[in-house]
C-alpha cells in the first residue's frame, strides 16, 4: 500500500473499529455482524466467505470475540499496522465506559432508570443476535451441502438441548471438516 492510501485505510479503519466498539451492546458476536456489515458490505475490504472464517478463527481463540476479529480483521487489512489499529479501536470505547461505571456502580446499580435501558438493550441485542444466526444459518443451507446442514443443525442440539461446552463443539466440528476435506481430496486423485 502506498503511504497516503495506507495512513487514510488505518484512520478508516480506527475510525470503524471505535465507532462499532462505541455503539455495540451484547458482545463479540454482534460486533462481529457489525463488522461485517462495514468490512464486507459497505467497505468491501474482506469477502464474506472470508469474514465468515474470520469470525470462526475469533470464537475459537482465547481472549475477547470482539477483540480476536479486530485483530484478524486488522491484520487482513492493512497487517501489523492495521492489527494494532483495529485493536485499538476496538478497546478504547470499553476501556472509557467501564472506566466511567466503576467510579458511579453504586449510583448505576440502584438506579430504576438505568435497570429499564438494560432491560431494553437486551432485547435489542437478542434481535442482533437473531441477525447474525440467520444471515450465517442461511449461507450454510444455501451451499445445499447435506454434510454442513447435518453438522450445523448438530452442533445446535449439542449446546441448547446436551448443553455441550463451545469449544468442543467448535474442535468437533473442525475435525469433522478436516477429515471432509481429506476425504474429498483422497477421492479427487
Amino acid at each position: 500500500m502506498e503511504g497516503n492510501t495506507k495512513r487514510k485505510t488505518l484512520v478508516q479503519l480506527f475510525l470503524s473499529t471505535l465507532y462499532i466498539s462505541a455503539f455495540t451492546f451484547g458482545g463479540g458476536f454482534v460486533i462481529i455482524s457489525f463488522m461485517k456489515r462495514k468490512f464486507v458490505d459497505e467497505l468491501h475490504w474482506i469477502g464474506e466467505e472470508e469474514m465468515l472464517d474470520l469470525a470462526a478463527l475469533a470464537q475459537s481463540s482465547p481472549g475477547a470475540i470482539a477483540v480476536n476479529a479486530a485483530i484478524l480483521v486488522g491484520w487482513r487489512v492493512a497487517g501489523a499496522a492495521g492489527m494494532l489499529t483495529a485493536v485499538i479501536g476496538t478497546i478504547l470505547p470499553p476501556m472509557l465506559i467501564l472506566t466511567v461505571i466503576s467510579f458511579f456502580y453504586q449510583a448505576f446499580a440502584a438506579n430504576a432508570y438505568v435497570a429499564i435501558l438494560l432491560k431494553g438493550m437486551q432485547a435489542g441485542v437478542v434481535a442482533v443476535i437473531l441477525d447474525v444466526v440467520w444471515g450465517l444459518g442461511g449461507k450454510v443451507v444455501k451451499e445445499r451441502s447435506l454434510f454442513l446442514c447435518v453438522v450445523m443443525v448438530a452442533a445446535f442440539v449439542a449446546t441448547a438441548v446436551f448443553q455441550v461446552n463451545v469449544i468442543l463443539i467448535i474442535l468437533a466440528a473442525a475435525v469433522l471438516g478436516g477429515l471432509r476435506a481429506l476425504w474429498n481430496r483422497r477421492t479427487a486423485l
